[in-house]
């Protein structure tokens, strides 16, 4: 497995490299997607990306929880947690990359 990550940098010199935009332009048009996808997720919004996944929201509720080292009870407070759900296309790519 490969221990790279893939950046906003490498985002924008991809867009950069393939539709030709100046790297300016290509950084804000990747900047500005990412924005627009939080703020609706923000927004209670799912944002879906066909062929590759959906990311929504999930509330979760407050729960008692127990440390692992000590064995002592903790409460959990409510809160809202992001999801990502790929989508089948994007799974068969993932599965079919590990055995190459």
């Amino acid at each position: 497995m490969s221990s790279t990550t893939l950046t906003r940098m490498d985002l924008s010199e991809a867009v950069f490299r393939e539709v030709g935009l100046s790297r300016n332009e290509s950084a804000d048009l990747v900047e500005s997607v990412l924005t627009h996808m939080s703020d609706a997720l923000v927004a209670g919004e799912s944002v879906k990306i066909s062929s590759f996944g959906t990311f929504g929201l999930r509330d979760k509720t407050a729960r008692v929880g127990r440390n692992p080292k000590t064995g002592k009870e903790a409460p959990i407070a409510p809160r809202r947690v992001l999801t990502f759900r790929p989508s089948h296309l994007m799974k068969d790519r993932v599965a079919k990359g590990n055995k190459g």
